[in-house]
């Protein structure tokens, strides 16, 4: 078998730290998932009148038939809310429910925990620049 290149390595220790991570924040969010806590997040941000599910679906890195099918216990559980999109009729925008946005708040507490036990102290710096290292090959992908 040939050698791997330091790229691929680099990948595939990326996806490994990234599984480990989404297990630790599911069970350390208090209830929420790691991907709904992400959802929550981006529609926290974009406010009302909220945003287009392939919209969201782009943010969080999912197709829109993966989000549609988490969006729906959401919105059974009264964290999230779809309206009518006024411009477009085939589509519903999706925004955060009272219930998402108290659900959030509790978990956006613990998340900045969890991150302060996984992120060793002195790593902001690092932490910055392989933030910016990622959303620049998120932008090509």
């Amino acid at each position: 078998m040939e050698t791997l290149s330091t790229s691929v390595r680099f990948f595939m220790e990326m996806a490994k730290v990234q599984a480990k991570v989404s297990r630790r924040f599911d069970n350390g969010l208090g209830g929420l998932g790691f991907t709904e806590f992400i959802m929550l997040s981006h529609l926290s941000e974009a406010g009302s009148p909220g945003i287009r599910r392939i919209d969201l679906a782009e943010k969080v890195g999912l197709t829109a038939s993966g989000i549609t099918r988490l969006l729906l216990p959401m919105e059974k559980i009264g964290l999230v809310k779809k309206e009518i999109n006024k411009d477009d009729a085939r589509s519903s925008l999706v925004m955060i429910a009272p219930g998402g946005k108290r659900k959030l708040e509790e978990g956006l507490e613990r998340a900045e925990l969890l991150a302060d036990e996984i992120i060793p102290s002195g790593k902001k710096g690092k932490i910055r620049e392989l933030s910016s290292f990622l959303t620049e090959t998120g932008k090509r992908i």
